[in-house]
């Protein structure tokens, strides 16, 4: 039986591993079939992480904390969960392959998804111009005209952020008045640089190599039209994936897993949780990691407790 399964390859994955790993946890990570490093692989430049001060491709970064966990003895599995046992003290988690792990705690880390909109050119143009994360991305529209998909206060959030950059902000939505708070629409309406259109989803994006615009279909005429844009940011909600905890772990209202605090530590005893998955908030990769890494010293802790004799229910205090 191991000490600790890793259920996830983003940074709070790949961190927690580092530092469960540094620690003799001998932790196995199961990464995923497809594609190993979370969302960050969808990313081009990543500026804000600290240590790179010339920028680094998220794929390199992410390949980069793989390389640095597996260095202290992280073993990485390159297949997918299919199902949860949490209940007792031998957590289960059994693979696609059939393969039946066991261990005496768990730290899922499966991150979150942005919502896409399903229209052609954007899977292509991703990380092209087209992007989910104003926080992560504006700085590089400096001057540019850009539009946001969205009407909640995510979108108005992301619009009014943008604007520090962009000389022109459009918002994109397909109804004629906006779900957001009043608070943030007064805030996007009172901003000279930012333009409402309304009454129109967006069909596909254009560019080639990059993003040049946007072809917009209205909701009332259907009437179909293009709009130039240098960027377009879709602000219309992500979702946690915590598809395998339903019924096992307690979610809060936004859908996120509950932890205890600013711990790690879920509803059931010897199961932590890191990452986006239990952050409706940041969801940034350097939150992720510092999550990761609280995941990992909460396992620890808890370890130790059971090596010491203490029932799992009380190791977890």
């Amino acid at each position: 039986m191991r000490q600790v399964i890793i259920i996830g390859s983003g940074p709070a994955g790949f961190t927690a591993a580092i530092y469960a790993a540094r620690a003799n946890l001998n932790p196995v990570l199961v990464a995923s079939s497809v594609e190993v490093g979370g969302e960050l692989m969808k990313t081009t430049d990543v500026e804000n992480f600290p240590g790179f001060p010339e920028a680094i491709q998220g794929p390199d970064l992410m390949a980069k904390m793989q390389e640095q966990a597996e260095r202290f003895g992280t073993e990485v599995l390159y297949d997918d969960v299919t199902e949860l046992d949490l209940d007792g003290e031998v957590k289960k988690v059994t693979l696609g392959s059939g393969t039946v792990l066991e261990a005496a705690s768990v730290i899922y880390a499966t991150g979150s998804a942005y919502r896409t909109l399903g229209i052609p050119g954007e899977d292509r143009l991703s990380g092209h111009g087209v992007s989910w994360c104003a926080t992560c991305d504006g700085f590089f529209f400096r001057e540019r005209t850009i539009a946001v998909v969205g009407g909640g206060d995510s979108a108005m959030e992301e619009a009014t952020f943008l604007t520090k950059f962009a000389s022109k902000v459009y918002v994109i939505h397909r109804k004629d008045t906006l779900r957001a708070s009043k608070i943030m629409q007064d805030r996007a309406f009172a901003n000279d640089k930012i333009e409402f259109i309304w009454n129109s989803a967006v069909e596909e994006i254009l560019g080639d190599d990059a993003t040049t615009g946007v072809r917009l279909r209205n909701t009332v005429d259907g009437s179909v039209t293009d709009l130039a844009v240098d960027g377009l940011f879709i602000a219309i909600g992500n979702d946690p994936r915590t598809h395998l905890v339903h019924g096992k772990l307690d979610l809060t209202a936004e859908g996120t897993i509950w932890v205890d605090g600013r711990s790690s530590r879920t509803s059931v005893p010897g199961v932590f949780a890191a990452g986006d998955v239990i952050d409706p908030t940041y969801r940034q990769a350097v939150t992720a990691a510092g999550s990761g890494t609280v995941a990992a010293l909460d396992v620890e802790h808890f370890l130790a407790a059971l090596a010491d004799g203490a029932p799992a229910a009380a190791a977890v205090a």
